[in-house]
């Protein structure tokens, strides 16, 4: 069985690129993601798990993620990635949703806190707050909007 996260930090960035795994790299790395081997998950946070803003991961670790990208090519394109984070109120589990697309931050930071909402009432759970991690990029060449919710010991 594998160890429950018990701590999670939320990081967002963007970058331009010469390829689309460029842009996705920089913006792993702007967003302070990039020297670690991402594991993407679902999203659920486990119960319990704490916020830490200054989590430190050391480089090449494993690292569960729920996250959302998006790597554009259209000159002059706004993209963005969101992610969100539903706290319950019983202490118990949170819900994390993802979201990335041609919009501005604005939209997408709308958006995912509608979608912890609606994923906290089909639970029927009572949700006590929502942290929300944006990034937005306009594309010069090749640019990707990253956020993520990293999940650790």
């Amino acid at each position: 069985m594998l160890p429950m996260p018990t701590k999670y930090r939320m990081v967002a960035g963007s970058s331009e690129g010469a390829t689309e795994l460029n842009a996705f790299d920089g913006a792993l790395l702007s967003a302070g993601a990039g020297n670690l081997n991402l594991l993407r998950v679902s999203s659920i946070l486990p119960p319990g798990a704490v916020y830490d803003e200054t989590l430190v991961i050391p480089p090449g670790n494993l690292v569960p993620v729920a996250y959302g990208s998006i790597v554009n090519s259209r000159p002059g394109a706004t993209i963005s990635a969101a992610v969100a984070v539903g706290i319950p109120e019983d202490g118990d589990y949170g819900v994390i949703m993802e979201l990335s697309g041609e919009f501005d931050r604005f939209t997408a930071e709308s958006r995912i806190r509608q979608m912890v909402v609606n994923a906290f009432k089909i639970r029927n759970k009572p949700l006590a707050d929502v942290r929300i991690c944006s990034a937005e990029h306009m594309v010069d060449k090749i640019g990707c909007a990253f956020a993520g919710v990293l999940l650790w010991y």
